[in-house]
């Protein structure tokens, strides 16, 4: 026979209590004597009574979880090494709030579908474009949101570095070499940025390598560009194919991880050609290969992020609209000189 289930109307009983009183002692303690919470609490656990998550939630008012919006599918998402810094700065935070972290992929390759239907009290997106049918939704659920890698052009909450700057950075260093012949493999664009949106990371990215190739007198068309890369095998896929038709002085990559990638493969075939990389992994591959890079703190991106949304979900009026990181160069032994 099956076990009845211990609800707070049998607490009550037990205790004396009201339903209300109950539901008190386990969600708002402060609103009722102490010693009428410890007297319930104590027969709860006499009781081996477990609370209804959802009861508890719904109570609060609140689903207790926030929502990471990942911005491709799951398996590349989490395959990047920044992405899993990103996440694991988010979580640390939702770990002393008492809150769950949800991961969300798109729904149907539908960003508005997923916002919809996420049981989250607040969402972070990471270097998505937030177009008018998701605020729309957003606005008509109250949900806080707060975009990692967004765009300080937008009017969302963000937490991002200086992409345009620190890209910039990382063509002058490979040009300052003596690099010419480039090759350069970003990450993929966000797949569902308008035509009349803000700026998406790769975009001011390429605007800042634009920039310091012009200050050489270069282009676009006198580097070579192929298909975008997030992971160490898409970027070992891409290094494969550009070498196969190819022979580039230096790989410019917009994530390490795609950078470990084009390590590999230059290993495989017995080649020295320079590699840089973006984003400052902690990963000890990168550090036994000492990679050349961009450094910035995707898990103080996490961190932030989450830091931010909290206050938008607790009615913090005066949360800052954009946070702005440090970025630094991070000389290792893969970006050598070309004469």
């Amino acid at each position: 026979m099956k076990a009845k289930r211990i609800t707070i109307q049998d607490i009550a009983e037990k205790t004396g209590y009201s339903k209300t009183a109950v539901s008190f002692a386990f969600n708002s303690p402060s609103r009722i004597s102490k010693k009428a919470a410890e007297k319930i609490l104590k027969a709860a656990k006499e009781l081996d009574y477990i609370p209804d998550p959802m009861a508890r939630n719904f109570s609060l008012g609140r689903h207790m979880a926030l929502g990471f919006l990942l911005p491709q599918r799951v398996e590349a998402s989490l395959g990047n090494p920044y992405i899993q810094s990103v996440i694991s700065g988010i979580a640390e935070v939702c770990q002393k709030r008492g809150y769950m972290l949800t991961l969300i992929p798109p729904l149907h390759s539908s960003v508005a579908e997923a916002a919809k239907n996420a049981t989250v009290d607040g969402l972070i997106t990471l270097g998505l474009i937030i177009d008018k049918d998701i605020r729309s939704i957003l606005s008509r659920r109250h949900l806080p949101i707060v975009s990692v890698d967004g765009s300080a052009d937008d009017d969302i909450h963000s937490v991002s570095i200086d992409d345009m700057g620190a890209a910039e950075l990382q063509m002058r260093k490979v040009l300052e070499k003596g690099h010419r012949k480039i090759a350069m493999i970003p990450l993929p664009d966000d797949a569902y940025a308008k035509p009349d949106a803000p700026a998406t990371v790769v975009q001011k990215r390429k605007e800042g390598y634009r920039k310091a190739l012009e200050a050489y007198s270069m282009s676009f068309d006198d580097i070579i560009t192929d298909a975008p890369a997030s992971t160490a095998e898409e970027g070992a896929t891409v290094a494969a194919r550009i070498l196969d038709y190819s022979n580039p002085t230096c790989f410019i990559a917009m994530s390490d991880a795609a950078a470990m990638g084009i390590l590999d493969v230059l290993e495989s075939r017995s080649l020295d050609i320079s590699v840089i990389g973006f984003d400052g992994l902690e990963d000890g591959l990168c550090k036994r290969k000492r990679l050349t890079t961009i450094y910035q703190s995707g898990k103080e991106k996490g961190l932030k992020s989450a830091e931010i949304l909290f206050r938008l979900i607790d009615g913090d009026e005066n949360t800052p609209l954009y946070t702005l990181l440090p970025y630094t160069f991070r000389e290792g032994t893969t970006l050598k000189e070309f004469r």
